[in-house]
C-alpha cells in the first residue's frame, strides 16, 4: 500500500469516528438534576426542632417498609436545628443530636434513598443556628463529604440584612449574589446536590430562580395543616406554569397529608392540586404512624404519575366560578390531568366542556381517585363534596 492510499484510509477512518461521535447519541445531553419534581420527606412540618439521628433513621426505615420508596419517594431531608458549632478553621459540625452525619448518610443511601440538609445564606438559620454566610465553599465541601444529596437554602437572617441594604434593587442584588455563591460552591464539589431555594416568593423568584441554579424555589410563605391555608397557597400558583420546566420547579411548600389538621377529602384535594402543579412532593408527616388512608393518598400511583409526568409541564387554572375551579395539566402523549375543585363547605356540581381544555372530539376519561373509567366524553359534570376534588385523566 502506498503512502497516499494509507493516508486516505486513515482520514476516512478518522472521519467515520468523528461522524459517529457527533451523532444523536453523542449530542444527547444527560437529563438535568431534578428532571421531575423531587419526591421525599422533610422533617419540619411534623417534628420541627424535635429531630435527631434516630428519628431520621426511623423515617428512612418507614419510607422503605411502607412502599413510599417504591412509589417514587427518595429524599430524606433534615430541616433546621441540626447545626452545631464551627471549629477554628470555620468548618461546620453537627450538634449532639447528629453524632455522625456521614454514617447517617451511609445508612440512608444503603436503603436506596438520598439525604438532604438545610442551611441559610445568612449568618443564622430561622431557628438561630449557624448559617452559611461567608462559609459557602466550606459548607458545600462538608455536605459533599458527608454524602448529602439535597440542600434547602432558607433566606432567614439574610432577609434582615436585605431590609437595610438601601432599596429593593440593592436588596435583590444581595440575594442573587448569595444564592449564586452557594450554587457555584455546590457545583465545584462535583457531587449532584439538588438546590432548593426557600425564600417565600420574594422578588418573584419564579422569574430568576433557574438563573441562580435553583432546581426548585418556594413561591409562597409557609404552609400549615389547615384547608384554607393549603388552598390559598395552591390556588395562588395560577399564572406561574410558564416558569416551571424539567430541572426547575415552582415549590408551593411541603405536603401536610397525614398530620391531622384536614380530613381525607381535603388531603386528596391537597395531593391532587400539588400533582397538577408539578410541585415537589415532600411528605411532612410521621412516616412511622400512617393511617391506611394517609398511605393510600401518598402512594396513589396514578396521582404520582401526573406529578412526575416526563413532559415536565406545570398545570394552571382553566376556569374559576365562585367556589368552583377547574385546573388542567398537559401530559406526555397529549392527555391532560384535570382537577375539579369545590372550595365551598357543601357539595356542588362542577363541570367542564372539553373544548375548554383544547380537546377536539370525545376523549377517554378516567376518575383517578375512584379508579374508574368513564368512557369517551366531550364534557363532564359531577357532584364534588365540600372541600373536595374529582381528579380526571382526559385523553
Amino acid at each position: 500500500m502506498n503512502t497516499k492510499t494509507s493516508s486516505r484510509q486513515a482520514l476516512a477512518t478518522a472521519a467515520a469516528v468523528l461522524l459517529a461521535l457527533s451523532g444523536p447519541a453523542a449530542l444527547a445531553a444527560p437529563p438535568p438534576l431534578a428532571a421531575t419534581p423531587p419526591m421525599g420527606w422533610n422533617s419540619w412540618n411534623h417534628f420541627a426542632d424535635k429531630i435527631d439521628d434516630a428519628t431520621v433513621r426511623a423515617q428512612a426505615d418507614a419510607m422503605v417498609a411502607s412502599g413510599l420508596r417504591d412509589a417514587g419517594y427518595r429524599y430524606i431531608n433534615i430541616d433546621d436545628t441540626w447545626e452545631g458549632e464551627r471549629d477554628a478553621a470555620g468548618v461546620i459540625h453537627a450538634n449532639a443530636k447528629f453524632p455522625d452525619m456521614k454514617a447517617l448518610a451511609d445508612y440512608v443511601h444503603a436503603k436506596g434513598l438520598k439525604l438532604g440538609i438545610y442551611s441559610s445564606p445568612g449568618p443564622k438559620t430561622c431557628a438561630g443556628y449557624a448559617g452559611s454566610l461567608g462559609h459557602e465553599v466550606q459548607d458545600a465541601q462538608t455536605y459533599a463529604g458527608w454524602g448529602i444529596d439535597y440542600l434547602k437554602y432558607d433566606l432567614c437572617s439574610l432577609g434582615d440584612r436585605m431590609r437595610t441594604a438601601g432599596g429593593l434593587d440593592k436588596a435583590h442584588e444581595m440575594e442573587l449574589a448569595a444564592y449564586e455563591t452557594m450554587q457555584a460552591a455546590l457545583k465545584a464539589t462535583g457531587r449532584p446536590i439538588v438546590y432548593s431555594l426557600c425564600q417565600y416568593g420574594v422578588a418573584s423568584v419564579w422569574r430568576w430562580g433557574a438563573s441562580v441554579g435553583g432546581n426548585a424555589w418556594r413561591t409562597t410563605g409557609d404552609i400549615t395543616d389547615k384547608y384554607a391555608r393549603m388552598m390559598q397557597i395552591g390556588l395562588g400558583q395560577a399564572g406561574l406554569s410558564k416558569y416551571a420546566a424539567p430541572g426547575h420547579w415552582n415549590d408551593p411548600d411541603m405536603l401536610e397529608v397525614g398530620n391531622g389538621g384536614m380530613n381525607g377529602a381535603e388531603y386528596r384535594t391537597h395531593m391532587s392540586l400539588w400533582a397538577i402543579l408539578a410541585a415537589p412532593l415532600l411528605a411532612g408527616n410521621d412516616l412511622t404512624k400512617m393511617s391506611p388512608d394517609t398511605l393510600a393518598i401518598l402512594t396513589n400511583r396514578e396521582v404520582i404519575a401526573i406529578d412526575q409526568d416526563p413532559l415536565g409541564r406545570q398545570g394552571d387554572r382553566v376556569t374559576a366560578e365562585g367556589p368552583l375551579e377547574v385546573w388542567a395539566k398537559p401530559l406526555k402523549g397529549g392527555a391532560r390531568a384535570v382537577g375539579l375543585f369545590n372550595t365551598a363547605d357543601f357539595p356542588n356540581y362542577v363541570e367542564i366542556d372539553y373544548p375548554r381544555l383544547g380537546q377536539k372530539g370525545p376523549a377517554r376519561t378516567r376518575d383517578i381517585w375512584a379508579a374508574k373509567d368513564l368512557g369517551k366524553l366531550t364534557r363532564y359534570r359531577v357532584l364534588v363534596p365540600g372541600h373536595g376534588v374529582v381528579l380526571l385523566r382526559v385523553g
